[in-house]
């Protein structure tokens, strides 16, 4: 069996595995530090000897880690003999079981008291599965700083005494919103690179997606869950028609719709029926724009009125100046430019998106469609100043380029 076998069965049962070792010990850190070293056990051993039931062997490698280490802690006496009396054997572990362990355990590592760096650190770590190598590669930051927030994460946790618990009824709809912020977050990263050489990083997003959908099985009565989770499909099934082969990006009127994902548009449409079952909330939302351009022929045959009406309900249960900068774009389509130049320049008059690329972005788009070329050009290229991600400002470049 190769390392990347191991990383495999690793990904799909980390979330499994540290959920449990923390039930049984009773300590977040010491259930993560376990789990990893039974993951660094097994790609000495599987190549020369593979279980026969690698998420057993991994469970039973981990608890005896977890055992070692208690049997040095001599506070936890007890503790330990409560689980030596568990035998160290493989586990008959069923893949398919999703239970309330893996709940709590994306409670915990979203919760409130962390900082939101280091709640999508321990996301991507303990319920992803994610090396610290991996989530430094993909939020661009170095990867003793990722291992810094995963450990005073982990500390945090631990000093405030944050229980294994799936947190009450009266709390989980607020707590709630806390985790689907963290796999927002962890989605918008994927599928628009803040800053560097890629405009997508797939890789992150389909990570949100897998949680997402756990979420859903964890938590099939919450609408929000199955709208973000329709948002989250229905977004990356234009993954494949985002990006020419060399890498540039490919903007909406310009993509070949044939090859957008069919399957992850049906898959998202079903999320999104389950969530308008209740009531849009504002992921819901989101992903009924995001169901309006999928089931559109083109750019122009787009419903853009219903997106205008969309993004106003969207405006009302979830103000922000991003969402009205979106409204504006929906606009422009619908009305025309003038009509959208109202809107942007109420934001630049109330300072809402201060030094954000976005607004000059479409500020400048519409100056071009007004006909303002000179304006529009000088709003282009302040935009390519204020962007950090290369292959997006180098549209803005090219943009502003063709303006004269």
């Amino acid at each position: 069996m190769s390392a990347a076998d191991v990383e495999a069965v690793w990904r799909i049962e980390s979330a499994r595995i540290v959920a449990a070792l923390t039930r049984f010990t009773g300590d977040f850190g010491l259930a993560e530090d376990a789990a990893q070293e039974a993951v660094a056990e097994a790609l000495v051993s599987w190549p020369l000897d593979a279980p026969a039931n690698p998420a057993g062997w991994l469970m039973a490698t981990a608890r005896r880690r977890a055992i070692d280490t208690i049997r040095r802690r001599a506070a936890l006496r007890d503790r330990y003999a409560l689980l030596a009396a568990e035998p160290p054997v493989e586990e008959d572990v069923d893949p398919d079981r999703i239970d309330d362990d893996v709940l709590a355990l994306m409670f915990i590592s979203c919760h409130p008291v962390l900082s939101p760096e280091a709640r999508v650190a321990l996301t991507l770590r303990v319920v992803g599965g994610l090396s610290s190598e991996e989530i430094a590669r993909a939020f661009l930051v170095p990867v003793p700083t990722v291992q810094a927030r995963i450990t005073r994460g982990k500390k945090t946790i631990a000093a405030a005494g944050v229980p294994f618990e799936v947190p009450p009824a009266a709390e989980r709809r607020e707590r709630l919103g806390g985790v689907l912020s963290v796999l927002y977050v962890i989605f918008t990263e994927g599928s628009t690179a803040t800053s560097g050489d890629r405009l997508l990083r797939p890789e992150v997003a389909y990570e949100a997606i897998r949680l997402a959908r756990t979420l859903a099985v964890l938590l099939p009565a919450e609408p929000e869950v199955h709208g973000l989770l329709a948002l989250f499909e229905l977004t990356a099934a234009r993954f494949p028609a985002r990006i020419a082969s060399d890498g540039s990006p490919i903007l909406l009127e310009d993509q070949d719709r044939r090859r957008w994902d069919i399957s992850a548009i049906h898959r998202g449409l079903a999320a999104l029926a389950k969530a308008s079952a209740h009531g849009l909330g504002p992921y819901g939302l989101q992903a009924a724009i995001a169901a309006v351009h999928a089931s559109a022929r083109s750019a122009e045959a787009t419903d853009w009125d219903r997106i205008v009406v969309l993004y106003e309900a969207l405006g009302r249960v979830a103000p922000s100046p991003v969402v009205d900068l979106n409204r504006a774009v929906a606009v422009a389509m619908a009305s025309g430019p003038a009509a959208a130049l109202a809107i942007v320049d109420e934001l630049i008059a109330a300072d809402r998106l201060p030094g954000s690329h976005l607004v000059p972005t479409v500020r400048g788009e519409l100056l071009a469609r007004l006909g303002r070329r000179s304006e529009a050009r000088a709003e282009l290229e302040s935009a390519a100043r204020l962007c950090t991600n290369q292959r997006e400002r180098s549209v803005l470049l090219r943009k502003a380029a063709m303006l004269g």
